[in-house]
């Protein structure tokens, strides 16, 4: 299969960008794919005898079938849970594209398929200058989108959906992930977004919060993935259903 190089968004901060990341990298992994994930810049890390460590890019690391060091998958690690443009700032950090070209592209020879994981929403500032937007601008990379089903989400959606195509990149899916258990007409607010964004829903996952990676993979299918350079009805579909 040709490469697939993926970023995955969200809607906002808190819904489930990495529930969805790591279900993908597991779905993938159990079709034979060679997996890797980059987690760019985390903020909100805990201190380890290892160093700094982010539970996000932990949990990436854990379903990956690719020889990572940490440093590779997380190559800026902060302590504080603040913008990373904050946290970076507080470090005395300046974040370096380079620094991040080199582990995107160390990750990119070892695998088939590459996750890369944003933090909070789309644009989230990394400096003065620049946001997540332009450093998956920098990638070219294809985008898919985490909308987090609760009220606002449809406004979310569209706004995020609006930005990523203002910067010429593409939506290759979306996932809707139930982060309100009483989420009033959840199923007209699906109905919408299915009407409005322009990619395939790649799955609806429901309101539980404690399911792993494999549970997140059997909802996912990946049969419905917009890719560039990669046909759908090339890619081996998932066991699993769209729930």
């Amino acid at each position: 299969m040709s490469p697939v190089h993926l970023f995955i968004t969200g809607t906002d901060t808190g819904v489930g960008k990495t529930r969805v990341s790591a279900g993908l990298c597991r779905a993938y992994v159990q079709q034979g794919s060679r997996v890797a994930a980059l987690k760019p810049i985390a903020s909100g890390c805990s201190m380890t005898a290892d160093g700094l460590r982010n539970e996000d890019a932990l949990a990436l690391q854990a379903q990956m079938n690719v020889r990572a060091s940490y440093a590779e998958i997380n190559p800026y690690a902060f302590a504080a849970p603040i913008a990373p443009h904050l946290a970076a700032r507080d470090a005395d950090v300046s974040i370096d594209f380079d620094v991040l070209d080199r582990a995107k592209g160390r990750l990119a020879l070892q695998s088939d398929v590459l996750i890369v994981e944003g933090a909070g929403g789309w644009l989230v500032p990394l400096d003065a200058r620049r946001s997540f937007a332009d450093l998956v601008v920098h990638w070219q990379l294809d985008v898919v989108l985490v909308v987090g089903l609760r009220l606002g989400c449809l406004n979310h959606a569209l706004l995020t959906n609006e930005a990523i195509a203002r910067r010429g990149l593409r939506l290759a899916g979306w996932v809707g992930n139930s982060i309100d258990a009483d989420f009033a007409r959840r199923e007209d607010n699906i109905a919408y977004l299915k009407d409005a964004l322009p990619a395939p829903c790649l799955g609806l996952l429901p309101f539980a919060p404690d399911a792993d990676a494999a549970l997140v993979a059997q909802s996912l299918d990946l049969r419905r993935l917009a890719s560039r350079g990669v046909a759908a009805e090339n890619l081996r579909g998932s066991e699993g259903r769209v729930t």
